[in-house]
């Protein structure tokens, strides 16, 4: 949630930030609405003080002086009456339009509004030049006998699979390494809960802008998370953290859920876009002033796995107009995929300054007693479907077998360490 008070005092920046959003007239949507709500609250409060300094010179009064005091109450009243619903509904006005306005981008974002506007930062390793015909993921765990989308579809319907054998200990095989790098740069383990409360979807953004992509259990009213940021973001919700115990680092393991909408027919084949995932999710609690700097620590965690995974990929920077409501700055780590003769979108990795932390209300108190919003990110460190595409596509050998990168040899059986072709 942006500032309305720093709107209020200096609202250019604010006014071209949402520009290159395509939303230049929501800051004087908020200053009207804001403006509005200040002459009623600075009314209503007004007439509440006489209200009550009226009701206290009623007892003491006598006779007509008794009476006009009572008439004059009735006066307030009837005016109070009146005024406050309109007063209740301009504080619903201008909290529904800070709910739907999204952060500011940062200046180094690029200006643009499609996937097509990124600006690649930098490219690391090379993709493979196979002496073969390359397979796409879906055909690998065809002959791998890995994976199930038809008996999938017949269980849950489209945009589900099954994983099968020794793809299996490679998941996991994903998340112990990804956990393992991460508790030894001091992130504290974490498996959330997947149902959240509206709450928690609003305090980081996803409620209301993303509704559309969420599942939602009605009985209960209780979502389910699209990612793990969300109930990790709502970990300190509500808290106030001291200075000395910042920055905090969380890497929570949790299944996915997204609905998907608006992608049909897009990327169907396979288990690239599907509605049940798997991941290994970074999040951080740190102090404005160094978040920045705490944004290029998460990236340089995301290369590290990805490197070690040897898989070729690129850094891009994401376009402003592009960016998720509550980020300010958006990389996207994109992997090589052969089946796609394509870079695609891995990991992601957001500065969220304070949007999310002031809609969570966490903040910091600090060492001279101040408090104040503190900032969040979140990164991802392993999408486990979409990794296990990118090493089953960059792995594949000429028979169809995948070899798994030496990093991932620990935490597999003998068998798993090569995927072979199914003997039926």
């Amino acid at each position: 949630m942006l500032d309305i008070r720093a709107i209020r005092e200096n609202p250019e920046p604010f006014r071209a930030g949402l520009a290159r959003r395509n939303l230049a007239d929501a800051v004087d949507s908020l200053l009207t609405a804001d403006e509005r709500r200040r002459e009623l609250t600075t009314r209503v409060e007004e007439l509440r003080a006489r209200q009550n300094r009226l009701s206290k010179g009623i007892g003491a009064a006598q006779g007509d002086q008794k009476q006009a005091l009572i008439a004059e109450v009735g006066k307030v009243s009837a005016e109070l009456k009146e005024l406050e619903p309109q007063l209740a509904e301009a504080e619903r006005v201008l909290a529904n339009l800070l709910a739907s306005t999204p952060n500011v981008p940062h200046e180094s974002s690029p200006d643009g509004f499609t996937d097509e506007d990124a600006v690649e930062v930098r490219r690391h390793g090379e993709p493979p030049a196979f002496g073969f015909q390359a397979r796409d993921h879906a055909a690998l765990g065809e002959l791998l006998g890995v994976l199930d989308t038809e008996r999938a579809a017949r269980t849950s319907g489209s945009r589900f699979v099954y994983l099968l054998g020794d793809i299996v200990f490679v998941q996991f095989a994903l998340m112990r390494h990804a956990m393992d790098v991460l508790a030894g740069r001091g992130f504290t383990p974490v498996i959330p809960p997947v149902l959240v409360r509206d709450e928690a979807m609003y305090g980081t953004g996803f409620l209301p802008a993303d509704e559309a992509q969420l599942y939602v259990t009605t009985e209960d009213e209780l979502y389910l998370v699209g990612t793990s940021e969300v109930p990790l973001a709502a970990f300190h919700m509500g808290e106030i953290v001291d200075q000395a115990d910042l920055p905090l680092h969380y890497a929570g393991y949790s299944t996915c859920f997204r609905r998907e909408a608006g992608t049909y027919g897009k990327d169907m084949g396979g288990m690239f876009r599907v509605h049940q995932f798997d991941k290994v999710e970074m999040f951080s609690f740190c102090l404005p002033e160094t978040s920045w700097d705490e944004h290029e620590l998460l990236l340089s965690i995301e290369e590290e796995i990805v490197s070690n995974l040897e898989i070729p990929y690129r850094v891009v920077n994401i376009a402003a107009g592009d960016l998720g409501g509550s980020a300010a700055k958006k990389y996207d780590i994109e992997a090589w995929l052969p089946g796609q003769e394509r870079y695609r979108e891995l990991t992601s990795c957001s500065n969220c300054t304070d949007y999310q932390a002031r809609r969570l209300q966490t903040r910091v108190r600090r060492s001279d007693g101040k408090v104040e919003s503190l900032h969040t990110l979140n990164g991802t460190a392993t999408a486990i479907g979409r990794t296990l595409i990118a090493l089953m596509e960059n792995h594949q050998q000429a028979d169809g077998s995948v070899v798994m990168p030496a990093k991932l040899h620990p935490y597999l059986p003998e068998q798993a360490r090569t995927l072979a072709p199914s003997a039926s």
